[in-house]
């Protein structure tokens, strides 16, 4: 699998955090979900694939409330600020939770002070680049960007983004000058890239693979530490400059101060629905590996990607506005 390797590490590092005494009484009445994006984005699904199924097992209202807007932080801090009585629960991507505290200046919510609950769903960044670009491969689009400094640019879904942030990790280790373009979310970055306008783009795989398949984009390494079993051909990013990771993943967190008890409830749960057939191979259409970590192993998983995203944005000087 294409994060099985993720996946793994996560459910061994769990093992060692045995789950506590189950709430005896909850839940008792309907839950809400909050996604700091909009409807429709593969985040946003695999959200609602859960809630139907949560909402099956415990007999009660699960809601999904889309908060888009500010890199996610409006959605994060209406879950801060949210009774924690395991009632409000924040599904999230990177950014709320392990980037934001480093990327802006000041913040309305602690992403540090989240209860973790779990890792849902794991994927991967791929590095694509339009048609008419010359390079074949990552070597030679390091060439041509160091042969013309800034002449080359790439798209963003927006400041901050996970793929905003690995195209700045790309820059710093390859040491090449290419310009930041960002964009109103990830579908018109997309277009604006097969259209020629934009140069190369970091994206996940599974909005990526169809436009690859098509030929309107060209891929030239998967953003992880082995090759994709999705992608088998193409170079792990690795290859050409090792230790480069990049990661999406969805996550659960819930308001500071929620009882363990609720939070291993909440999780256990998760885990359970992931081994579902009909709900694993829906994530896997969506080219997503499940995970369903315990909330010991997302914690020290979040503390590993809060040092990786901190020294990328120390080192490429990248903010909030660029």
């Amino acid at each position: 699998m294409m994060v099985q390797t993720l996946a793994k590490v996560i459910f061994v590092v769990g093992l060692g955090f045995s789950l506590s005494v189950h709430s005896q009484d909850y839940p008792s009445k309907p839950i809400k979900l909050i996604v700091p994006i909009g409807t429709g984005a593969a985040f946003d699904t695999v959200t609602r694939i859960l809630a139907e199924k949560l909402r099956n097992k415990w007999g009660q209202p699960v809601i999904v409330e889309n908060r888009a807007g500010a890199s996610h932080n409006i959605g994060a801090e209406a879950v801060f600020r949210s009774t924690p009585d395991g009632y409000t629960m924040l599904f999230a991507p990177p950014p709320a939770l392990v980037i934001n505290k480093s990327l802006f200046s000041k913040l309305a919510y602690d992403p540090d002070a989240f209860v973790p609950v779990s890792v849902v769903v794991s994927t991967y960044n791929v590095l694509v680049v339009n048609a008419s670009v010359p390079a074949q491969s990552v070597q030679q689009l390091i060439a041509l960007a160091k042969a013309n400094p800034d002449r080359l640019n790439y798209a963003s879904a927006g400041s901050g983004s996970t793929p905003h942030l690995a195209a700045e990790m790309f820059k710093t280790m390859a040491e090449v000058k290419i310009a930041h373009i960002p964009f109103k979310g990830t579908s018109q970055a997309i277009l604006e890239l097969m259209g020629g306008r934009v140069d190369v783009m970091f994206t996940d795989i599974g909005l990526a693979l169809p436009h690859i398949r098509s030929g309107k984009l060209r891929v030239l390494a998967v953003a992880s530490e082995k090759r994709s079993s999705v992608l088998p051909d193409t170079p792990a990013m690795s290859e050409v400059l090792p230790g480069f990771l990049s990661v999406l993943w969805l996550g659960v967190v819930a308001p500071s101060g929620t009882p363990p008890a609720i939070a291993n409830q909440f999780s256990s749960a998760i885990a359970e629905i992931l081994k579902q057939p009909d709900v694993a191979n829906r994530l896997l259409e969506l080219n997503f590996e499940p995970v369903g970590s315990t909330p010991g192993a997302m914690s020290l998983f979040m503390a590993q990607e809060r040092v990786r995203w901190k020294k990328v944005i120390r080192d490429s000087g990248a903010t909030a506005d660029q």
